[in-house]
């Protein structure tokens, strides 16, 4: 019996920047349990939004009992990256053992393949018109915003991809006031979504502001002790494992939003296909997907996930689940 955590690096095809910062490496770590000689993968991706670091997060499954079953694991560890990474190999693994596909196990429908949105990494507007004539063959495009420059960027953007639906990330970069300005040219633009406009603690201010664009919690949502608080000022919720916690509260999460009315997207950090794989389980025919790291990456992981005009395709046995 043994729980093993690592910590690994898989380089990007190209520098990704937002508002937050630029990166050329995906840095992960990948947790590996096993038992009876049957061993379970996961992955997670600490945030420093979320005061993640990759040390912390290793201490963190460092600190559980070897034997920690899924069950005890969601009292042990608060939401977040060391959950996930544990809470999906505990998954894998019993997937493994029992011979059965994780969706079987979880009762919910085999996914199938779903359209994701490609994110584009924020730069000058001409660089993202270029970025997004050169992606215009993708049906979703997403645009990190959250400056000054917004209303430039993507403009130039909807001039690149004239047909590809867009959703917007102002990765809490944008106040009320902004919004309300903005959202007539969102609406002439074609953009179909907001995600996470104001910043998380000060997100108040969009209680009875009118939203002719839709707006999507993001950092305000983790997982559903956040959910009532949410009312009234968003109409979706992005749901990330690194966020809930892991696949067992994702699913429970996507069940209490749908039944309190709101739509869904799933979402993701920068990671390989071993982080994406749980992710398709809950993804099955929301309102928008967004698990395009792989995508992202120069380098992955063997059985990686399969990506064509259908969209992102559940995860085959030998990589996950």
């Amino acid at each position: 019996m043994s729980l093993i955590v690592r910590r690994e690096s898989f380089k990007l095809a190209q520098v990704f920047t937002i508002s937050r910062g630029s990166r050329t490496e995906a840095q992960v770590l990948s947790v590996q349990i096993t038992r009876g000689g049957v061993t379970g993968y996961g992955e997670c991706v600490p945030y420093a939004r979320y005061g993640e670091t990759l040390d912390s997060v290793s201490e963190q499954i460092a600190g559980l009992p070897q034997d920690i079953e899924r069950k005890a694991l969601q009292y042990a560890l608060p939401a977040g990256a060391a959950r996930n990474a544990v809470d999906c190999a505990l998954w894998d693994l019993e997937a493994k053992k029992t011979h059965r596909r994780v969706w079987d196990l979880a009762g919910v429908p085999a996914p199938g393949p779903e359209v994701t949105a490609y994110t584009l990494s924020l730069a000058s507007p001409e660089e993202m018109e270029e970025q997004a004539r050169k992606n215009a063959f993708r049906p979703l495009l997403k645009i990190k915003l959250g400056t000054p420059e917004d209303m430039p960027r993507l403009e130039a953007v909807r001039r690149g991809a004239p047909s590809s639906r867009i959703i917007v990330d102002a990765n809490e970069g944008w106040s009320a006031e902004v919004y309300s300005d903005l959202a007539p040219h969102l609406v002439r633009l074609g953009v179909e979504m907001v995600e996470q406009p104001l910043p998380a603690g000060q997100d108040d201010a969009l209680l009875g502001l009118e939203r002719p664009v839709p707006l999507c919690a993001d950092e305000s949502c983790h997982d559903r002790n956040g959910l009532e608080k949410l009312r009234g000022k968003y109409d979706m919720i992005n749901i990330k494992l690194d966020k809930t916690g892991g696949l067992t509260e994702a699913l429970a999460l996507r069940r209490a939003a749908e039944e309190m009315g709101f739509d869904i997207m799933v979402g993701c950090m920068i990671g390989s296909s071993l982080a994406m794989a749980p992710a398709t389980v809950v993804a099955r025919g929301v309102k928008v997907v967004d698990l395009d790291a792989p995508l992202l990456l120069a380098e992955d992981r063997d059985n990686a996930l399969h990506y064509d005009a259908d969209g992102v395709h559940p995860p085959v046995a030998a990589l996950w689940g």
